[in-house]
């Protein structure tokens, strides 16, 4: 049984920073291309960044510079880095492979930015 469980997530200021943390039960962790997504309210859920079993990163335009995937196969575990953090990253972020597996879908850690 795979199984996804995000932290991390609070309320911070703009321009402010959160490092949100997702666990994974399952052996596949180490060889999965992992993910960051993201769904506002009234949204679609979105693609934010990606990164594979290798290291390569990849990252919507919204966040470049700004956010940073990180993974340590070791914990089983995936990171996102979010600086510089603007009222329009609010939303609930969510981890799963790439392309993400429908019934892996965890609860999300939310994230608000607001002064």
């Amino acid at each position: 049984q795979v199984q996804f469980v995000e932290s991390g997530g609070g309320l911070v200021q703009p321009g402010g920073s959160l490092r949100l943390s997702c666990g994974a039960s399952g052996s596949f962790f180490s060889v999965a291309t992992m993910a960051w997504y993201r769904q506002a309210p009234g949204k679609q859920r979105e693609l934010v960044t990606s990164i594979t079993s290798g290291g390569y990163t990849n990252y919507a335009d919204s966040v470049k510079g700004r956010f940073t995937i990180s993974r340590d196969d070791a914990k089983n575990t995936v990171y996102l880095q979010m600086n510089s953090l603007k009222p329009e990253d609010t939303a609930v972020y969510y981890c799963n492979k790439d392309p993400p597996i429908r019934a892996y879908w965890g609860q999300g850690t939310q994230v608000t930015v607001s002064s």
